[in-house]
Protein backbone atom coordinates (compact mmCIF):
# COMPACT_ATOMS: atom_id res chain seq x y z
CA UNK A 1 0.00 0.00 0.00
CA UNK A 2 1.46 3.24 -0.69
CA UNK A 3 0.27 6.64 1.21
CA UNK A 4 1.32 9.86 -0.45
CA UNK A 5 0.92 13.37 1.37
CA UNK A 6 2.03 16.18 -1.04
CA UNK A 7 2.41 19.95 -0.38
CA UNK A 8 2.35 22.56 -3.53
CA UNK A 9 2.85 25.97 -4.10
CA UNK A 10 1.38 27.00 -7.74
CA UNK A 11 1.56 30.33 -9.23
CA UNK A 12 -0.19 32.14 -12.00
CA UNK A 13 1.91 33.22 -15.05
CA UNK A 14 -0.61 35.31 -16.90
CA UNK A 15 -3.06 37.91 -16.16
CA UNK A 16 -5.77 35.07 -18.03
CA UNK A 17 -6.40 33.26 -14.84
CA UNK A 18 -7.91 36.62 -13.20
CA UNK A 19 -11.13 34.94 -14.19
CA UNK A 20 -10.33 31.29 -12.91
CA UNK A 21 -12.39 30.76 -9.38
CA UNK A 22 -14.28 34.46 -10.02
CA UNK A 23 -16.14 32.92 -13.20
CA UNK A 24 -16.66 29.01 -11.26
CA UNK A 25 -17.86 30.29 -7.57
CA UNK A 26 -18.83 33.78 -7.91
CA UNK A 27 -21.07 34.37 -10.94
CA UNK A 28 -21.95 37.73 -10.41
CA UNK A 29 -25.59 38.55 -12.17
CA UNK A 30 -25.64 42.43 -11.15
CA UNK A 31 -28.74 42.32 -10.43
CA UNK A 32 -29.65 46.29 -9.31
CA UNK A 33 -30.53 46.86 -5.45
CA UNK A 34 -33.75 49.41 -5.28
CA UNK A 35 -32.58 52.53 -3.32
CA UNK A 36 -35.36 52.01 -1.27
CA UNK A 37 -34.46 48.72 0.17
CA UNK A 38 -34.96 48.42 3.58
CA UNK A 39 -32.86 45.40 4.26
CA UNK A 40 -29.68 44.23 3.27
CA UNK A 41 -28.68 41.84 0.82
CA UNK A 42 -25.87 40.32 -1.30
CA UNK A 43 -25.31 41.39 -4.42
CA UNK A 44 -24.49 39.11 -7.55
CA UNK A 45 -23.82 35.93 -5.26
CA UNK A 46 -25.43 33.45 -7.37
CA UNK A 47 -25.28 30.71 -4.77
CA UNK A 48 -26.32 28.09 -7.05
CA UNK A 49 -23.96 28.45 -9.40
CA UNK A 50 -21.20 29.15 -6.53
CA UNK A 51 -21.87 25.42 -4.90
CA UNK A 52 -21.65 23.76 -7.77
CA UNK A 53 -18.73 25.73 -8.37
CA UNK A 54 -17.44 24.54 -4.83
CA UNK A 55 -18.51 20.71 -5.58
CA UNK A 56 -16.66 20.83 -8.63
CA UNK A 57 -13.33 22.14 -7.11
CA UNK A 58 -14.37 19.50 -4.72
CA UNK A 59 -13.59 17.19 -7.31
CA UNK A 60 -10.35 17.81 -7.85
CA UNK A 61 -9.33 15.87 -4.69
CA UNK A 62 -11.96 12.47 -4.95
CA UNK A 63 -9.22 10.36 -5.93
CA UNK A 64 -5.63 9.79 -5.41
CA UNK A 65 -3.59 11.73 -8.36
CA UNK A 66 -0.28 13.09 -7.99
CA UNK A 67 -1.01 16.55 -10.23
CA UNK A 68 -3.84 17.34 -8.10
CA UNK A 69 -2.59 16.14 -4.45
CA UNK A 70 -1.97 19.43 -3.57
CA UNK A 71 -3.57 23.04 -5.02
CA UNK A 72 -2.50 26.64 -4.05
CA UNK A 73 -4.00 29.92 -5.63
CA UNK A 74 -2.86 33.18 -4.28
CA UNK A 75 -5.15 36.09 -4.71
CA UNK A 76 -2.43 38.69 -4.05
CA UNK A 77 -1.73 39.94 -7.80
CA UNK A 78 -5.18 39.12 -9.50
CA UNK A 79 -7.24 39.78 -6.63
CA UNK A 80 -8.85 36.18 -7.21
CA UNK A 81 -10.62 34.55 -4.03
CA UNK A 82 -7.76 32.27 -2.48
CA UNK A 83 -8.32 28.47 -2.78
CA UNK A 84 -5.62 26.11 -1.26
CA UNK A 85 -5.89 22.56 -1.14
CA UNK A 86 -4.15 19.53 0.22
CA UNK A 87 -4.67 15.64 0.41
CA UNK A 88 -3.64 12.42 1.71
CA UNK A 89 -4.24 8.82 -0.49
CA UNK A 90 -3.42 5.39 -0.58
CA UNK A 91 -4.48 2.55 -2.93
CA UNK A 92 -3.22 -1.36 -2.65
CA UNK A 93 -3.95 -4.98 -3.88
CA UNK A 94 -5.02 -7.45 -0.65
CA UNK A 95 -2.73 -10.29 -2.52
CA UNK A 96 -2.31 -11.79 -5.92
CA UNK A 97 -4.54 -14.72 -4.67
CA UNK A 98 -7.39 -12.29 -3.53
CA UNK A 99 -7.06 -9.56 -6.12
CA UNK A 100 -8.88 -7.17 -4.02
CA UNK A 101 -8.49 -3.87 -4.77
CA UNK A 102 -9.23 -1.18 -1.99
CA UNK A 103 -8.07 2.75 -2.10
CA UNK A 104 -8.95 6.11 0.13
CA UNK A 105 -8.53 9.71 -0.61
CA UNK A 106 -9.25 12.13 2.01
CA UNK A 107 -8.64 15.88 1.56
CA UNK A 108 -8.85 19.67 2.70
CA UNK A 109 -9.28 22.66 1.34
CA UNK A 110 -10.25 26.38 1.64
CA UNK A 111 -11.57 29.07 -0.39
CA UNK A 112 -11.81 32.39 0.91
CA UNK A 113 -14.07 34.70 -1.59
CA UNK A 114 -15.30 38.19 -0.85
CA UNK A 115 -19.39 39.15 -1.31
CA UNK A 116 -20.68 42.96 -1.74
CA UNK A 117 -23.39 43.72 0.43
CA UNK A 118 -25.96 46.48 -0.11
CA UNK A 119 -28.42 48.23 1.80
CA UNK A 120 -29.51 50.32 -1.10
CA UNK A 121 -27.57 52.73 -0.33
CA UNK A 122 -24.23 51.73 0.81
CA UNK A 123 -22.45 48.44 0.11
CA UNK A 124 -19.85 46.94 2.01
CA UNK A 125 -17.17 43.77 0.75
CA UNK A 126 -17.02 41.94 3.29
CA UNK A 127 -14.94 38.47 2.79
CA UNK A 128 -15.64 35.02 3.88
CA UNK A 129 -14.40 31.76 4.63
CA UNK A 130 -15.29 28.61 3.47
CA UNK A 131 -13.50 25.41 4.53
CA UNK A 132 -14.53 21.62 3.04
CA UNK A 133 -13.79 18.31 4.12
CA UNK A 134 -13.89 15.06 1.81
CA UNK A 135 -13.25 11.72 1.36
CA UNK A 136 -13.55 8.95 -1.21
CA UNK A 137 -13.44 5.11 -0.76
CA UNK A 138 -13.04 3.05 -3.72
CA UNK A 139 -13.74 -0.90 -4.27
CA UNK A 140 -12.15 -3.26 -7.40
CA UNK A 141 -10.84 -6.38 -8.45
CA UNK A 142 -7.96 -7.28 -10.39
CA UNK A 143 -8.53 -9.08 -13.50
CA UNK A 144 -5.37 -10.77 -15.60
CA UNK A 145 -5.28 -8.97 -19.02
CA UNK A 146 -1.37 -10.71 -19.76
CA UNK A 147 1.85 -10.83 -18.33
CA UNK A 148 2.26 -7.74 -16.06
CA UNK A 149 -0.93 -6.07 -16.82
CA UNK A 150 -3.92 -5.65 -15.09
CA UNK A 151 -7.61 -4.46 -15.66
CA UNK A 152 -9.23 -3.07 -12.61
CA UNK A 153 -12.66 -1.53 -12.48
CA UNK A 154 -13.25 0.20 -9.22
CA UNK A 155 -16.56 1.77 -7.73
CA UNK A 156 -16.17 4.70 -5.87
CA UNK A 157 -17.70 6.49 -2.63
CA UNK A 158 -17.09 10.04 -2.07
CA UNK A 159 -19.14 12.33 1.18
CA UNK A 160 -18.03 16.25 1.34
CA UNK A 161 -18.86 18.78 4.14
CA UNK A 162 -18.23 22.60 3.13
CA UNK A 163 -18.70 25.03 6.00
CA UNK A 164 -18.98 29.04 6.15
CA UNK A 165 -17.31 30.40 9.38
CA UNK A 166 -18.43 34.20 7.94
CA UNK A 167 -18.45 36.37 10.73
CA UNK A 168 -20.77 39.18 9.85
CA UNK A 169 -20.99 42.57 11.87
CA UNK A 170 -24.40 42.73 13.47
CA UNK A 171 -24.69 46.17 13.68
CA UNK A 172 -24.03 46.29 9.95
CA UNK A 173 -26.50 43.95 8.71
CA UNK A 174 -29.15 44.96 11.36
CA UNK A 175 -32.23 42.31 11.16
CA UNK A 176 -31.40 40.75 7.46
CA UNK A 177 -33.02 37.27 7.17
CA UNK A 178 -32.16 36.18 3.58
CA UNK A 179 -31.51 32.69 2.92
CA UNK A 180 -27.87 34.23 1.09
CA UNK A 181 -26.61 35.67 4.48
CA UNK A 182 -27.65 32.97 6.75
CA UNK A 183 -25.67 30.77 4.60
CA UNK A 184 -22.80 32.89 4.34
CA UNK A 185 -23.20 32.93 8.32
CA UNK A 186 -22.22 29.82 9.91
CA UNK A 187 -24.06 28.02 6.55
CA UNK A 188 -23.27 24.55 5.61
CA UNK A 189 -23.32 22.24 2.50
CA UNK A 190 -22.88 18.40 2.63
CA UNK A 191 -22.48 16.19 -0.71
CA UNK A 192 -22.27 12.26 -1.60
CA UNK A 193 -21.24 11.43 -4.61
CA UNK A 194 -20.97 8.11 -6.86
CA UNK A 195 -19.49 6.81 -9.66
CA UNK A 196 -16.43 4.61 -10.74
CA UNK A 197 -13.38 4.23 -12.50
CA UNK A 198 -11.66 2.08 -14.59
CA UNK A 199 -7.72 1.86 -14.63
CA UNK A 200 -4.89 -0.61 -16.87
CA UNK A 201 -2.10 -1.08 -14.28
CA UNK A 202 1.36 -2.72 -15.71
CA UNK A 203 3.51 -3.33 -13.06
CA UNK A 204 7.08 -5.22 -14.22
CA UNK A 205 9.44 -5.98 -11.25
CA UNK A 206 12.98 -7.06 -12.12
CA UNK A 207 16.33 -6.71 -10.14
CA UNK A 208 17.72 -4.32 -12.73
CA UNK A 209 14.86 -1.95 -12.59
CA UNK A 210 10.81 -1.53 -11.83
CA UNK A 211 8.10 -0.28 -14.25
CA UNK A 212 4.44 1.06 -12.67
CA UNK A 213 2.51 2.56 -15.23
CA UNK A 214 -1.55 3.86 -14.96
CA UNK A 215 -3.86 4.19 -17.16
CA UNK A 216 -7.36 5.54 -15.35
CA UNK A 217 -10.40 7.24 -16.69
CA UNK A 218 -12.87 8.04 -13.19
CA UNK A 219 -16.42 9.91 -13.43
CA UNK A 220 -17.79 10.23 -9.62
CA UNK A 221 -21.39 12.35 -9.60
CA UNK A 222 -21.78 14.46 -6.51
CA UNK A 223 -25.03 16.02 -5.27
CA UNK A 224 -25.82 18.04 -2.44
CA UNK A 225 -27.94 16.04 0.53
CA UNK A 226 -29.84 16.37 4.11
CA UNK A 227 -30.25 19.18 5.95
CA UNK A 228 -27.90 21.53 3.36
CA UNK A 229 -29.36 25.10 3.67
CA UNK A 230 -31.97 25.75 1.09
CA UNK A 231 -30.12 28.58 -0.88
CA UNK A 232 -27.25 26.06 -1.67
CA UNK A 233 -27.88 22.83 -3.21
CA UNK A 234 -26.07 22.01 -5.91
CA UNK A 235 -24.29 18.74 -8.14
CA UNK A 236 -21.02 18.14 -9.85
CA UNK A 237 -19.73 15.40 -12.48
CA UNK A 238 -16.35 14.65 -11.89
CA UNK A 239 -14.63 13.63 -14.32
CA UNK A 240 -11.01 13.09 -15.72
CA UNK A 241 -8.25 10.81 -17.59
CA UNK A 242 -4.74 10.17 -16.03
CA UNK A 243 -1.51 8.50 -16.72
CA UNK A 244 0.73 8.00 -14.32
CA UNK A 245 4.52 6.16 -14.41
CA UNK A 246 7.70 5.34 -12.26
CA UNK A 247 10.58 3.92 -12.70
CA UNK A 248 12.96 2.83 -9.59
CA UNK A 249 16.48 1.39 -10.62
CA UNK A 250 19.29 1.14 -7.87
CA UNK A 251 21.89 3.61 -7.67
CA UNK A 252 24.83 1.04 -7.12
CA UNK A 253 24.42 1.77 -3.21
CA UNK A 254 23.40 0.13 -0.61
CA UNK A 255 21.40 0.99 2.47
CA UNK A 256 19.77 -1.02 5.41
CA UNK A 257 21.49 -4.15 3.37
CA UNK A 258 19.28 -3.30 0.71
CA UNK A 259 19.95 -1.51 -2.92
CA UNK A 260 19.25 2.45 -2.45
CA UNK A 261 17.32 3.16 -5.93
CA UNK A 262 16.36 6.79 -7.67
CA UNK A 263 12.73 7.22 -8.89
CA UNK A 264 11.90 8.57 -11.49
CA UNK A 265 7.89 9.82 -12.38
CA UNK A 266 5.96 11.10 -14.87
CA UNK A 267 1.94 11.98 -14.61
CA UNK A 268 -0.57 13.89 -16.71
CA UNK A 269 -4.36 14.07 -16.19
CA UNK A 270 -6.91 15.43 -18.86
CA UNK A 271 -9.98 16.94 -16.50
CA UNK A 272 -13.20 16.21 -18.29
CA UNK A 273 -16.91 16.86 -17.47
CA UNK A 274 -17.57 20.15 -14.61
CA UNK A 275 -13.43 19.79 -14.23
CA UNK A 276 -12.72 21.11 -17.68
CA UNK A 277 -11.13 24.34 -17.07
CA UNK A 278 -12.60 24.93 -13.70
CA UNK A 279 -9.77 26.55 -12.97
CA UNK A 280 -8.46 27.57 -15.94
CA UNK A 281 -6.78 24.85 -17.16
CA UNK A 282 -7.69 21.52 -19.03
CA UNK A 283 -4.96 19.49 -17.99
CA UNK A 284 -1.62 19.10 -15.91
CA UNK A 285 1.85 17.55 -15.74
CA UNK A 286 3.89 16.24 -12.80
CA UNK A 287 7.97 16.14 -13.48
CA UNK A 288 8.99 13.70 -10.81
CA UNK A 289 12.66 13.00 -8.92
CA UNK A 290 13.77 11.27 -5.94
CA UNK A 291 15.32 8.51 -3.99
CA UNK A 292 13.79 5.19 -2.30
CA UNK A 293 14.71 3.50 0.89
CA UNK A 294 14.20 -0.43 0.94
CA UNK A 295 13.68 -1.45 4.72
CA UNK A 296 12.24 -4.48 3.92
CA UNK A 297 15.12 -6.68 5.15
CA UNK A 298 14.07 -5.85 8.90
CA UNK A 299 10.52 -6.58 10.68
CA UNK A 300 9.06 -3.41 10.89
CA UNK A 301 5.69 -2.07 9.03
CA UNK A 302 7.11 -0.21 6.30
CA UNK A 303 9.12 -1.63 3.76
CA UNK A 304 9.92 1.14 1.43
CA UNK A 305 9.80 5.04 2.30
CA UNK A 306 10.08 7.45 -1.38
CA UNK A 307 10.94 11.17 -1.12
CA UNK A 308 10.03 12.71 -4.73
CA UNK A 309 10.26 16.65 -5.43
CA UNK A 310 7.98 17.10 -8.13
CA UNK A 311 7.99 20.27 -10.76
CA UNK A 312 3.86 20.60 -12.20
CA UNK A 313 2.33 22.43 -15.05
CA UNK A 314 -0.59 23.50 -17.07
CA UNK A 315 -2.42 26.14 -19.00
CA UNK A 316 -1.71 29.30 -16.91
CA UNK A 317 -0.14 27.69 -13.68
CA UNK A 318 3.21 26.13 -12.84
CA UNK A 319 4.77 25.04 -9.04
CA UNK A 320 6.10 22.49 -7.14
CA UNK A 321 5.75 19.80 -4.53
CA UNK A 322 7.56 17.78 -2.28
CA UNK A 323 5.99 14.22 -1.25
CA UNK A 324 6.80 11.66 1.00
CA UNK A 325 5.63 7.85 0.10
CA UNK A 326 5.29 4.96 2.19
CA UNK A 327 4.67 1.03 1.10
CA UNK A 328 3.65 -1.76 3.38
Amino acid sequence: MSCLLKICRSKRTTAAPAILLVTILISLCMVPVSAQAQTSAVIGANLQRITNGVLMLMGYSLTPDVTTGSLSFSNAESGNPGFAMTSLGAGFTVSRDFPLYLEGTAAYSRYDPAFVVSDGTNSRSIPSKWNSLSATVGIGWDFPVAQDLILRPIINFSYGHVESDLSIAAQYLGNQTGRDISFLDNGHLDAVGVGGSLMLDYERYRPENEIDVELRYTNIYLQSVGNTSDAVKGSSDVQNLSLWSRWRAPTGLTALDRPFRYVLEFSHTQFLGDLRGALGFDWLTSLGAGVELDSSKYPILVTRTRLLARYKFGDNVQGWSIGLACSF
